[in-house]
């Protein structure tokens, strides 16, 4: 059961990293065509989405080195 679990986080992390990189572009008006366009909000919510995109990657990529 724990041999699919750092996939499943990898997965997980590759999702949370491609949506946090949209939403901070877009809250960074680099990424035009919606609400969230120009928003501080936005941007800092996608900051940290991103990072914990990050983390779960880092995490499953430590985790399946050790095994």
């Amino acid at each position: 059961m724990t041999r699919w679990l750092p996939v499943v986080l990898g997965a997980l992390g590759v999702l949370l990293f491609v949506i946090g990189g949209v939403w901070t572009l877009q809250g960074a008006d680099l990424l035009g065509g919606s609400f969230m366009t120009g928003s501080r909000t936005w941007f800092v919510i996608g900051l940290l989405v991103l990072i914990g995109g990050i983390a779960l990657i880092s995490s499953s990529v430590r985790s399946r080195v050790r095994h």
